[in-house]
């Protein structure tokens, strides 16, 4: 899965603050990520034992923090084919298509910007950390990830960090978007843990959203077509964030009723109906 050499990149969906965080580690503070079901896992402090020692800079290991913090996105994040030589203008890219079907697919359809930052940053749902991983906060209506992210979920997870496998973080993210612009988010109130709980529900439907995105990313004009091999990406992915696969790496047991993003079976399955059907009317997993 490759960019369009002449696709435009539109920078101004992302706020590029790597280089202006503050000491990495920091807990979520204040009202944190109050809906913790839309957070990718937050047993991502677990892993790294509230080090925040993931990688900074761009997915390439490059020190975006010796250049102006914005600057290098809307000077060098023009086309496609600059998303297809440099890893942070290729999550340009995925924003942008990720956001322009939602734009087709709904009217009511808002433009969520992403904040790129390292170690720690605010937000509006408190202190943005690398340890809590990609998030999505219906506060500020702002998508946050640290691009070292995709290491972690290569080397403490096994996952691919293929194509696919990085825009389906993204599309993961966005999916909550949308469901805030639905109202979808306000059903899970306090309900956040166990299997039937509606904060799973929330995290497997934005899982469904992700894959009716990749159904219809050629047709956003910024991508090629998506092979098979791009898939299994994408669901290596997913699988690896399941819940029970992550507690019996760090617990060496699994209980359903801490779960909070369901099982890896369940995320590979609802990735799969979104991406077959096309259809986000078919991602009611309410009705499950």
């Amino acid at each position: 899965m490759r960019f369009r050499p002449n696709a435009r990149l539109d920078p101004s969906q992302v706020e590029d603050v790597r280089g202006r965080g503050g000491m990495p580690g920091l807990a979520v503070g204040g009202g944190g990520l109050g809906v913790v079901g839309v957070i990718v896992y937050i047993l991502f402090a677990l892993l790294s034992n509230g080090s925040g020692t993931g990688p900074l800079g761009g997915l390439d290991g490059s020190t975006v923090a010796q250049q102006p913090p914005g600057q290098v996105l809307g000077s060098e994040c023009q086309t496609g084919a600059d998303a297809n030589t440099r890893d942070d203008c290729r999550i340009v890219g995925y924003i942008n298509s990720i956001q322009s079907y939602w734009s087709t697919a709904m009217t009511s359809y808002t433009i969520s910007k992403t904040v790129f930052f390292t170690g720690s940053t605010e937000s509006g749902c408190g202190t943005a950390s690398t340890d809590v991983g990609p998030f999505y906060c219906p506060v500020d209506k702002k998508v946050y990830i640290d691009l070292g992210f995709f290491d972690e979920l290569r080397t403490r997870f096994g996952a691919s960090t293929g194509p696919l496998a990085q825009a389906y973080v993204l599309a993961h993210e966005y999916g909550h978007h949308v469901q805030d612009q639905l109202g979808i988010l306000d059903r899970i109130g306090n309900d956040r843990q166990g299997p039937n709980s509606a904060g799973v529900k929330s995290e497997l439907q934005a899982d469904c959203f992700a894959g009716v995105w990749a159904s219809h990313a050629a047709q956003t004009g910024y991508l090629t077509k998506i092979t098979p091999t791009d898939v299994r990406d994408a669901l290596s992915a997913a699988a690896a964030v399941g819940d029970d696969r992550i507690q019996a790496e760090t617990q060496g047991q699994v209980n359903r009723e801490t779960w909070t993003h369901g099982s890896s079976k369940q995320r590979d399955h609802w990735f799969t109906v979104g991406y077959t059907s096309g259809d986000p009317n078919q991602c009611n997993t309410w009705k499950t």
